[in-house]
């Protein structure tokens, strides 16, 4: 689909909503780590565990039938060795039913994609803002803004020559997020494979956003680079606020109560 049409991508996390999502068109769903944070209530994506990513994988996949299921590989999965990579890569394929795995990092992670895709495992790569190296970089801020040079984590250069080795290591596409829109549109132009942006501007061969996020479920989250497509949480709110009060009320379920008590008439013919 490189330079012949925009590539969709979102995240998913449970069977309903893949279903919803597979439904609607998106090509890929990715079972982000960040369900880590919109699901699990955490503060960053760094507690979840592979078992539980293998999990809400297998809840995905049973709701797809047309879109590329992608699993994220979760903290500490695959930093090890080339050998552990591909050894959790394969658990989120065998285990979790999905058909490729994403992994943050670029230099220092290119043996560990090469490792994983020698085993005919396709592989998503993930350069610039990587938020499981967010202690390292001060916070959840913009990368490759500076000038520095490849030796320099977060540089211009460096974020370039990372997705140059997600490339050569195999990977078949590679995220771009939180990277200036100019540095995302340069690198789609010198990659051979999709970019798939977040926070990264236009230029990117794709968009991706956190399901949560583009349909408004928290409120309180609302970075600069996510659009809201619908106001769920307001939606949502309303209407449990609406259901409490027709409880309280006697709207709901309807009907008198002692239409739904048996009388001592019904008990005995019920023995009879």
């Amino acid at each position: 689909m490189k330079g012949v049409e925009p590539i969709s991508a979102l995240t998913a996390y449970d069977y309903t909503m893949a279903r919803l999502l597979d439904s609607a068109g998106v090509e890929i769903l990715l079972v982000g780590d960040s369900l880590s944070t919109v699901i699990q209530g955490n503060p960053n994506t760094l507690p979840v565990t592979l078992d539980q990513m293998i999990y809400h994988c297998r809840c995905v996949v049973r709701g797809t039938s047309r879109a590329l299921v992608v699993g994220d590989m979760p903290f500490m999965s695959y930093q090890v060795s080339p050998q552990q990579a591909l050894e959790s890569a394969g658990r989120l394929l065998k285990e979790g039913g999905v058909a490729a795995v994403k992994l943050e990092g670029g230099i220092s992670v290119a043996p560990m994609i090469e490792a994983i895709t020698r085993c005919d495992i396709p592989v998503i790569g993930h350069v610039g803002l990587t938020p499981q190296s967010f202690h390292r970089m001060g916070g959840h801020k913009k990368q490759g803004r500076s000038n520095g040079d490849i030796g320099e984590p977060g540089s211009r250069a460096r974020v370039i020559e990372d997705a140059r080795q997600v490339q050569a290591a195999g990977a078949f596409a590679v995220v771009l997020e939180g990277i200036p829109d100019l540095l995302a549109q340069e690198i789609t132009g010198l990659l051979d494979i999709p970019t798939i942006g977040i926070g990264a501007g236009a230029g990117c061969d794709g968009q991706i956003l956190v399901i949560n996020d583009m349909l408004g479920m928290d409120e309180s989250f609302n970075p600069s680079f996510v659009k809201r497509f619908a106001e769920i949480g307001a939606t949502t709110r309303a209407a449990v606020v609406e259901y409490v009060g027709a409880v309280k009320n006697g709207e709901f379920p309807g009907g008198a109560v002692s239409q739904l008590i048996p009388n001592k008439t019904d008990k005995k013919r019920a023995r009879i």
